[in-house]
């Protein structure tokens, strides 16, 4: 059952794709991704795209790598099995920094990918959309969501060919 098309513009160049993205997007027509075999610098300014949120999560889950390490070192070294160290009887909080830092770093890092895995939708069982082959080694792909567009197919592939995609192609997924 097809029930999402794209209509998928192959470029040659990256300076291309990028004059034809703010053309495009100028002419009102939403772009679903441009598609690269490298990162191109400016190109998700150029597709509206906002600064990326990954900061939250990682503060969040570095916090509770902080707090999990300090209870732990807090619980081992002072209730569950006490130690004198170095003649000091009581909770030796600079010892146990290397510790903190690394349990913040260890959950900071897996909280983020897992956090990011989760976002996009990816996984183990997920089948990506591969629009064309040629994407990862040296054409760029711009795919347009026909279902999210109020401009005709054909006015797309036309405008397509016109501001330099050597490809205009339709993709049903």
């Amino acid at each position: 059952m097809t029930d999402k098309k794209y209509i998928v513009g192959i470029f040659n160049d990256e300076d291309v794709v990028m004059d034809a993205v703010q053309k495009i997007r100028s002419k009102g027509i939403k772009i679903h991704e441009v598609f690269c075999p490298y990162p191109v610098h400016g190109l998700d300014h150029a597709l509206g795209y906002d600064r990326p949120r990954m900061g939250v999560p990682a503060f969040l889950f570095g916090i509770t790598g902080t707090c999990l390490a300090f209870l732990l070192t807090f619980w081992t070294l002072g209730i569950d099995w006490p130690m004198n160290i170095g003649g000091k009887n009581f909770f030796p909080f600079p010892t146990n920094i290397p510790i903190v830092f690394e349990l913040t770093v260890l959950l900071a890092a897996f909280g983020m990918s897992f956090t990011f895995f989760f976002m996009e939708g990816l996984g183990p069982s997920v089948k990506p959309l591969i629009f064309d082959l040629r994407s990862t080694d040296d054409k760029f792909a711009m795919a347009i969501d026909l279902n999210k567009n109020t401009v005709s197919d054909s006015d797309i592939k036309a405008f397509l060919s016109e501001v330099g995609a050597e490809e205009v192609n339709v993709k049903e997924v």
